[in-house]
């Protein structure tokens, strides 16, 4: 007897069937979230769930992984294909560990490394202070300059001053273009690596509607889970450029990955990853990842429309970030109440933030979910107005100094939105006008 999740454990299958209504009835803003398709998903729940394959294809330490290493070779030369590189390893469990595979093949302990930092729109695996990345290697961080756009004269400053052994491209909110160019001859410069984190733009790379790191990085890593619209997984990539710099870089990023960190993979999702390969490379796919830069684009200009200062003044993109400082109200208030008006977004730092972390001052949203459902540009006007309206609302907080002070500051906030009847109003609009715009 083939016992349903539902009579198996009622509470679990409870919790799915009110997430799905969550999902349904709200506005995913959260530049890093997506919809997997049903068939990505159900290689996810699939029976390579059972089985355990440590090492690589034709060369594993378990017996019976024919079907195992199929599924795996294909997501690898998908990935090659669409990537245009020449080695994949579609193994890490998720970007972090994948970021921490590359440093343990490339670098030593307590070399140095260069990477975006966080506060100004970097990933905390780029050399940041309270990522053991920060803590094992030698960090140093570039920042934007005063028009919200990479600092590439900081960058060659202090590549030339520290010398890094690695240098990191990409972000998790910068909205523009990356210069992978101007980074590629900074690194040549200094004998360095060049790592793509491509892991938010990936989708946006394989649809063409991002330039493609593979002629200037040494190593490519993305997750799947994002643009790509895969399932919660990474991809370290060898390029023909890091092949030509260093012949023994594939060896050196699969010996880090399994055994230097890992043990077997889950093949299950590598399976996801390789569906979701397929589905990347396809005309519908492109669409959709112009698509959402346009949204993006739209969204962006609406919203400085309504006063909304977005760092750099604008996107390339799938994402912005809104400084609020010139609102009056910090990034933890304004998610809070956008979330009770069916809206979900993240609180984010912006560059010179002096506001402490769990209270930032930013506000990060981004297009690649609710493009996904099929919204255009007179979506894009009519939630930017929705936003706008949320915030005047809300009116402008003014955050305390003390730490006490803050915390009864949000209760009493909270309070007061969750009362709101003009909120309450907004939110049963969102809700039916995201309901017309089914999931995956």
């Amino acid at each position: 007897m083939i016992k349903t999740l539902s009579s198996t454990d009622p509470e679990i299958s409870q919790i799915l069937i009110e997430e799905e209504k969550r999902q349904k009835e709200t506005l995913a803003l959260i530049p890093s979230e997506n919809y997997a398709s049903t068939a990505v998903r159900t290689a996810l729940g699939s029976v390579l769930t059972n089985k355990y394959s440590e090492g690589y294809p034709k060369k594993r330490y378990y017996q019976g992984n024919k079907f195992a290493d199929n599924a795996e070779i294909i997501a690898i030369e998908r990935a090659k294909k669409l990537f245009k590189v020449e080695h994949a390893n579609v193994q890490p469990y998720s970007g972090s560990p994948a970021n921490l595979a590359i440093y343990v093949a490339l670098c030593k302990v307590g070399d140095t490394v260069l990477g975006h930092s966080l506060p100004d729109g970097g990933h905390l695996t780029h050399g940041w202070k309270a990522s053991v990345t920060g803590k094992y290697y030698n960090g140093v961080q570039y920042h934007l300059d005063k028009n919200g756009y990479i600092d590439i004269e900081e960058v060659k400053k202090l590549a030339k001053q520290h010398k890094p052994k690695m240098i990191f491209i990409g972000a998790t909110a910068y909205s523009r273009t990356l210069p992978f160019k101007e980074f590629a001859e900074i690194a040549k410069q200094n004998k360095a690596y060049l790592v793509a984190d491509v892991s938010h733009i990936a989708g946006l790379i394989a649809g063409g509607a991002h330039p493609s790191p593979h002629l200037y990085a040494d190593v490519i890593m993305t997750t799947t889970h994002k643009t790509l619209r895969g399932p919660r997984g990474a991809m370290i990539m060898v390029t023909k450029k890091g092949l030509m710099l260093d012949p023994d870089l594939v060896k050196k990023i699969d010996n880090a990955v399994f055994p230097g960190l890992q043990g077997g993979p889950h093949d299950d999702q590598t399976a996801a990853i390789a569906v979701a390969l397929k589905e990347a490379d396809s005309k519908d796919f492109k669409k959709y990842a112009k698509q959402v830069v346009v949204n993006a684009k739209i969204l962006a200009k609406e919203l400085n429309g309504y006063g909304f200062d977005i760092v750099s003044g604008g996107t390339d993109n799938h994402l912005m970030l809104i400084d609020l400082r010139n609102k009056k109200i910090s990034g933890a208030l304004a998610a809070y109440a956008l979330e009770k008006v069916n809206i979900v977004t993240n609180k984010n730092s912006v560059p010179n933030d002096t506001n402490p972390p769990f209270f930032p001052s930013g506000l990060r949203i981004g297009t690649p979910a609710i493009t996904t459902r099929g919204m255009k540009e007179p979506e894009m006007i009519k939630l930017a107005k929705w936003i706008n309206d949320t915030i005047q609302i809300c009116g402008e907080r003014e955050l305390p100094t003390s730490k006490e002070k803050r915390l009864a500051f949000f209760k009493e906030f909270k309070n007061e939105v969750n009362k709101n009847k003009e909120l309450e109003k907004i939110a049963t609009e969102i809700k039916n006008f995201a309901l017309k715009f089914p999931l995956p």
